[in-house]
């Protein structure tokens, strides 16, 4: 287990998810932090939840009509959270299949954790300009899939009203510059620093 370095605040909406990486996360050579047991492979119930009701609680006043993810591991946090705001789910694929019109927005980004070069496409007919979108992902690292995501809104002429993202890691500095260019980013729990046996949260 790691040392326990991170600063709990009261009332804060971080602290549980901090508490679950701290018990149950692994950190992997090459900056991996593996979560597969509560959040993206095994995924708690509980946890999701509490994350979900954080992240309407942040974003509730926006008019959100769609929820924006990536294939796969956004997928169940959006569909609990898509429930709470009553809103549509949309999930860009990673590949074009047969069953997708050839009328697609496209944005290609780079897999951290694969690393792997993907191109991701949503179909046109399902992301319009009338769109208030609220991007949601399990991880931030270097920013590659929320930019491609960012990017396929910006084909569409959407209105990107936020994004929220279940655990940053801070100390690559993506979410710091998305912040810095206006937009409305709510990570529940940021990493500044990890090794084999310390995780340090960010002071808010």
């Amino acid at each position: 287990m790691f040392t326990c370095l991170f600063f709990v605040f009261k009332g804060t909406i971080m602290k549980f998810l901090e508490d679950a990486i701290l018990k149950y996360g692994k950190v992997y050579p090459g900056e991996i932090l593996n979560v597969s047991s509560f959040l993206n492979n095994l995924i708690d119930i509980n946890i999701l939840d509490e994350m979900a009701n954080s992240f309407y609680e942040h974003f509730k006043d926006e008019g959100i009509n769609k929820i924006l993810t990536v294939e796969a591991s956004g997928i169940a946090i959006a569909t609990l959270l898509a429930s709470k705001f009553r809103a549509n789910i949309l999930f860009a694929k990673k590949k074009k299949t047969l069953n997708i019109s050839d009328e697609l927005y496209s944005a290609s980004c780079f897999s951290f954790t694969h690393k792997t070069q993907n191109t991701i496409v949503v179909p046109k007919e399902y992301l319009k300009e009338s769109d208030n979108v609220l991007i949601v992902d399990d991880f931030l690292a270097t920013g590659e899939a929320l930019n491609a995501l960012l990017s396929l809104c910006e084909s569409a002429k959407a209105n990107v009203k936020g994004v929220g993202i279940c655990i940053e890691k801070g100390f690559n500095g993506a979410g710091d510059k998305l912040r810095k260019s206006g937009i409305n980013l709510l990570s529940l729990a940021v990493i500044d620093k990890m090794d084999d046996d310390t995780i340090i949260f960010r002071k808010n």
